[in-house]
């Protein structure tokens, strides 16, 4: 299995800064690896809930993650500060291929970076949707075409 090139900061579309904390750690002295799926959680809702089209209790329809990966190529320990990037690689009738690379506060490579493949589902049944066009207008300005 190869591992992909670190893509760059400037292949982000969006950018969250996230505050390390203590807890992040491990015994081995930096972020655990689950912690940095909660990095990439973070930063893609936070992008949905401040557009207006992520409503997490009330919402009609929700988007299930069906796929993650990441890569990590430097490691990353509290106290620093983490700078999220994001963009969107496919941007499909259901579901959306979110991008993010998690970069060390200031760095121009990231110290990790993968993806969250979301398919969005009717909150009730669980079954596909399309997605909503106020979704799709605020992801339009995050794809990009290239691949990390």
């Amino acid at each position: 299995m190869n591992k992909p090139a670190p893509a760059p900061r400037t292949a982000y579309r969006h950018f969250l800064p996230i505050t390390t904390r203590w807890m992040d750690n491990d015994v081995y002295g930096h972020v655990n690896n689950v912690v940095y799926y909660s990095y990439f959680d973070t930063v893609v809702n936070e992008y949905l809930i401040r557009a207006g089209v992520l409503d997490v209790e009330h919402g009609a329809t929700i988007g299930l993650v069906v796929e993650t990966q990441c890569n990590y190529f430097a490691p990353l320990v509290f106290p620093e500060r983490v700078e999220a990037g994001l963009r969107v690689l496919r941007l499909g009738s259901t579901s959306v291929r979110y991008e993010v690379g998690l970069f060390k506060e200031g760095a121009a490579q990231p110290a990790a970076q993968g993806h969250f493949v979301h398919v969005y589902v009717d909150r009730v049944t669980r079954r596909p949707v399309a997605l909503p066009v106020k979704l799709r207008a605020v992801l339009e300005p995050l794809v990009v075409k290239e691949a990390c």
